[in-house]
């Protein structure tokens, strides 16, 4: 019986893993990214200057954890 529902759940994992397999990065990502590269600059840049003037403490939060990040990241190396 549990042998049984062992194998059901590892159809439905495999059926689950080829359906996600369309929402994360191909091909097709890749060659958004690659023509639309200006247009996604632009877009993170503009949501920064608006981060910055609507809420200062978010991006110092941001900055602080890319900087703890960066420093563990020297230290394992």
């Amino acid at each position: 019986m549990i042998r049984k529902e062992n194998e059901e759940l590892k159809k439905k994992l495999i059926e689950t893993e080829k359906q996600l397999e369309k929402y994360t990065n191909n091909e097709r990502h890749k060659k958004y990214y690659e023509k639309n590269k200006e247009k996604i600059k632009e877009n993170g840049s503009n949501y920064l200057k608006k981060l910055k003037e609507e809420n200062p403490e978010k991006l110092k939060e941001y900055r602080r954890n890319y900087y703890l990040k960066r420093k563990e990241n020297k230290i394992e190396t």
